[in-house]
């Protein structure tokens, strides 16, 4: 599964275009969603330690159905209700506490096996990511939200795993799934775009520019605040242009996708955030290996702005 479909040129972005209907209003009707949640036809999305469960012989998501692999519903330490396509629901189920989760059900172990996503999702169809990436984010969270943040008791989930509640009475506190907006940019001036790498990239790649949007800014804050943190470029919020967003669950992100035009050119990194930047014209874009370089992986809303800048959308 290391083969990755070319996006085109739309903002249709990987992990986005979920084909399933969330169906809030369902949450918390338990007779409704019981039945759905041991309905034979129910599809199973099994995360074992942050991967996610893939066919092991053919490219595409292993979603086996509850009635395939029922005892996975009572194996696994707790589930959330995803949504519905076509009457079909789809449940995430977290199998992390097995050490061996083949061995949670024969089925999994006759045909699938879990993978990092960052590593297969490129080579999914985009309603399979989508619905893999919506798993993933609600797993960890409910891996990492297991006790109160206001008084330290228990949680536990309600409403089909769409929430917790704090088991202290006095406290009672909500808990709701979180995600981290972090803008992602790229800045250009001219026909040159200012491209940067930090040291855990793989050797070669250059990117573009991100940071986690800080409180009491605005995204287009962010952008001109994380360009002349990292860089010592000048960005002016009010040429900042939003382009697209991306969920990225690695762990819980949703990407902010910008394109940012440079008031200067002047290149000071700072070493504890890059290892390097540089600008690059436009026209070396297309044969960056000659240069030593490359692009980031092509499912990256990354990858993404970059060549909807070289084709003029900026």
């Amino acid at each position: 599964m290391n083969e990755t479909k070319d996006p085109g040129t739309s903002r249709a972005l990987w992990y986005t275009g979920a084909p399933l209907d969330r169906l809030s209003h369902r949450r918390a009707d338990d007779g409704w969603m019981n039945n759905k949640l041991y309905d034979p036809q129910s599809r199973i999305v099994a995360v074992w330690r942050d991967k996610s469960l893939v066919h092991n012989e053919k490219e595409g998501a292993f979603l086996p159905t509850v009635g395939e692999a029922k005892e996975l519903l009572d194996t696994g330490r707790f589930h959330s209700f995803l949504g519905v396509k076509e009457g079909i629901a789809y449940f995430g189920i977290d199998l992390s506490h097995h050490e061996d989760p083949y061995q949670a059900h024969p089925h999994i172990d006759n045909n699938g096996t879990f993978e990092d996503l960052r590593a297969v999702g490129p080579s999914l169809e985009q309603h399979e990511g989508s619905i893999l990436a919506h798993a993933r984010g609600l797993m960890f969270w409910h891996k990492r939200n297991g006790y109160c943040g206001v008084c330290g008791a228990e949680t536990q989930p309600e409403k089909a795993g769409s929430q917790r509640r704090c088991t202290n009475m006095d406290c009672n506190t909500e808990h709701f799934p979180r995600t981290d907006p972090a803008v992602i940019m790229l800045v250009y001036k001219g026909d040159k775009c200012l491209l940067g790498r930090t040291r855990n990239f793989i050797p070669q790649m250059y990117s573009t520019l991100a940071g986690f949007v800080e409180p009491g800014e605005s995204l287009e804050e962010a952008v001109a605040r994380e360009v002349l943190e990292e860089t010592a470029v000048i960005v002016d919020p009010a040429k900042v242009r939003y382009w697209a967003s991306q969920p990225w669950p690695f762990p819980a992100s949703l990407m902010l996708g910008f394109h940012a035009e440079a008031d200067s050119e002047e290149i000071m990194v700072d070493e504890e955030e890059l290892e390097d930047a540089r600008w690059i014209h436009k026209s070396q874009l297309s044969h960056l290996e000659d240069f030593d370089m490359r692009l980031p992986r092509r499912d990256s809303i990354a990858y993404r702005l970059i060549v909807s800048w070289m084709n003029g959308e900026a």
